[in-house]
């Protein structure tokens, strides 16, 4: 006799949702409406997004266009100072504002897992908006999918930004030069340190929340003010170490800095050394490093410090000459006794997970 069979028939489409997210919402069905309406309508409203259409149909800019898209798969999703859908907005923000481009449009794509709870993507998608209308930025298009349990990691999420640079405007490796003074914006590794902490359940002395937070409204201030900026770089992955490395190679230029002169804080300072971390390779959401002509650097400095973002600006050295061979150390660090160390980039991550 055949035997009986365990299979179970459910409803291919629930005919009433839940508190989590089903295969269903990705279907394409009433659920995934459901979804659309009652969530990322709901948060992220404008007149580019609500007519729903396959693409968003833009105004003509005046200037020219700098795109980019970057990838978030932070973990733990919240973290001291931002969150998962914060931190898609500011990198994103960020990343325009590095080529000084105004930010003007976002897309947004969510990858969600099945048994996400559905006010977790609530508070995801509610801090987004916020973020969003803060920076002055919309949110015009978007996409979801659904993959099955166990094959996510609660939520993924893609952001593509869309700026205008001013016509004037031309910031970029191609204009390092010898001499350029090297200012970091910013207090180094809080986000980092704020996301691993959290995540292993770390508890260290002093305040850890991450430093994420968008830059374009800073840069906007000091191309008005006429600063000569010749390159910028967030200092995401990788932290300052990496970032200049990039810089270097992308020159070529050699680069020196001055330990001393680095701001990091001392909660971040403390834990990297318990941990035995390099704070000059950890990541940051809302630090910047600029190259600029040494004239340029005190009228800088002045206007850096007239923002929360900015206020502990300083600058840490200089681009030295061309390198002379091919294999010539291009990053140096000098360090509180007077010896020299050689900044490289790593071979592997500190910190996987962090943006």
């Amino acid at each position: 006799m055949p035997q009986p069979s365990s299979f179970d028939p459910q409803c291919p489409l629930p005919l009433t949702s839940d508190d989590t997210i089903r295969l269903a919402h990705g279907g394409g069905g009433r659920l995934m409406q459901q979804l659309i309406q009652e969530i990322f309508l709901e948060a992220f409203s404008n007149s580019y997004l609500n007519t729903l259409q396959d693409s968003a149909v833009l105004p003509a800019q005046d200037g020219r266009l700098a795109m980019t898209t970057d990838s978030y798969v932070v973990q733990p999703l919240f973290f001291p100072g931002g969150d998962i859908g914060s931190l898609a907005v500011h990198g994103t923000i960020n990343d325009l504002a590095m080529m000084g481009g105004n930010p003007r449009y976002l897309s947004a794509g969510f990858i969600l897992e099945e048994g996400l709870p559905i006010t977790t993507l609530k508070q995801v998608v509610s801090s987004m908006a916020k973020t969003a209308q803060d920076c002055g930025v919309q949110i015009v298009c978007g996409d979801t999918k659904v993959v099955d349990r166990g094959k996510g990691d609660q939520i993924f999420i893609n952001t593509t930004g869309l700026g205008v640079i001013p016509q004037s405007v031309d910031i970029g490796p191609h204009r390092l030069t010898p001499g350029d003074r090297i200012i970091v914006s910013g207090d180094l590794g809080a986000h980092g340190m704020a996301v691993l902490s959290q995540r292993q359940g770390l508890e260290f002395s002093g305040n850890l929340r991450s430093d994420s937070a968008p830059l374009h409204t800073v840069i906007a201030d000091l191309l008005n003010h006429h600063i000569t900026i010749h390159c910028l770089r967030d200092l995401t992955r990788g932290g300052l170490a990496s970032a200049l490395n990039e810089l270097a190679t992308a020159g070529p230029r050699t680069m020196t800095i001055e330990e001393s002169r680095i701001p990091i804080g001392e909660p971040v300072r403390g834990a990297c050394e318990i941990l035995g971390l390099d704070p000059l390779y950890v990541a940051n959401e809302g630090r910047f490093v600029m190259f600029l002509p040494p004239e340029d650097v005190d009228k800088a400095l002045s206007l850096l410090h007239q923002h929360a973002v900015s206020q502990e600006a300083a600058v840490i050295g200089e681009i030295g000459v061309t390198p002379s061979t091919p294999n010539q150390t291009l990053v140096t660090l000098q360090t509180r006794y007077g010896t020299h160390r050689i900044l490289d980039l790593l071979s592997g991550e500190q910190l996987p997970r962090i943006c």
